[in-house]
């Protein structure tokens, strides 16, 4: 079955995990409502993708989840006191993320995998493409990546994928992708996906990050497909699928990305990127800045 083209106006986010690797600080909060800075993680993912003309947002939450919902909801008691102490600065702020985007939220009661919590979305999007973000990757405002795959899928029809180079010593953390050229640099075709490969086993050192421009063919694809790698329903082996039976729905295409990424999957990547942006900020960066260079200087000769 074919689909028309359509201009993309959909995100989903997947946001159902349990967020482990940060425990004892996710039992009771969302690993997504952890602060980057001053701001949750999920926040800088849902002005991805309005930047990108996406304001129509599905997020695919679970039980204990329902701190996402608030913070994107108004809070008019605490409007109220900020509108009563004049603080206007604070009051932007807490309105900010009200007003962000059309949010609509649905429950991945049991949690199978990322295959199918995007599968979850499937009564939302119906048969239009759609975008999918993963809360891990922070993308850099600076670099428009998701308007670039859109583009790219607005040409090509099918579905993309962001890809990025890593160190052949760390692409079994990722899915990796086995691919040929395009007459653009920066494109190519995927032709086969494996997820997590053994060492030795990855087919390139382009590694799949967490953004997707998907056809809404995948739904009958993740419908059918099995549990894979740790008995969890995979987004890769379906695109893997797509890729490679190269039907009608069409292609899978990756975008090579080469820009600023902050990856707050674990805790050491987590405190980095908080660093890495604190220093960018024009409101703390400089004396940020100097703070960390003393502190680095005085590490060095303890």
């Amino acid at each position: 079955m074919t689909h028309a083209r359509t201009r993309i106006s959909k995100a989903v986010i997947p946001a159902a995990g349990l967020g482990t690797r940060f425990l004892p600080a996710t039992k009771a909060t969302p690993k997504e409502m952890l602060p980057v800075v001053d701001k949750p993680a999920i926040q800088y993912v849902v002005e991805e993708a309005v930047a990108a003309n996406l304001s129509d947002v599905l997020m695919i939450t679970g039980r204990n989840k329902r701190p996402l919902e608030d913070h994107f909801d108004r809070n008019y008691e605490l409007e109220e006191a900020l509108t009563r102490k004049g603080d206007e600065s604070r009051l932007a702020k807490v309105q900010e993320s009200s007003d962000l985007a059309t949010m609509h939220y649905v429950r991945q009661g049991n949690p199978r995998g990322l295959g199918h919590a995007v599968l979850c979305a499937e009564p939302h999007v119906g048969d239009q493409p759609f975008a999918v973000l993963l809360g891990d990757d922070l993308i850099d405002p600076r670099d428009p990546l998701l308007s670039t795959m859109i583009d790219v899928q607005e040409r090509h029809g099918g579905s993309v994928v962001a890809l990025m180079e890593v160190d052949p010593s760390q692409i079994h953390l990722y899915g990796s992708a086995a691919v040929v050229p395009t007459d653009d640099a920066n494109v190519v075709r995927i032709t086969d996906l494996v997820e997590k490969p053994a060492p030795g086993e990855a087919p390139s050192s382009y590694a799949i990050i967490g953004r997707y421009v998907l056809d809404p063919a995948i739904f009958g694809v993740l419908g059918k497909t099995q549990p894979g790698r740790g008995g969890e329903i995979q987004l890769t082996d379906a695109l893997r699928e797509l890729a490679q039976e190269g039907g009608p729905d069409g292609p899978v295409h990756g975008v090579i990305f080469k820009g600023r990424r902050y990856d707050t999957g674990d805790r050491a990547d987590y405190l980095r990127a908080i660093v890495r942006l604190a220093c960018e900020r024009d409101d703390l960066g400089p004396d940020f800045r100097s703070w960390l260079r003393s502190y680095v200087n005085e590490e060095m000769q303890a």
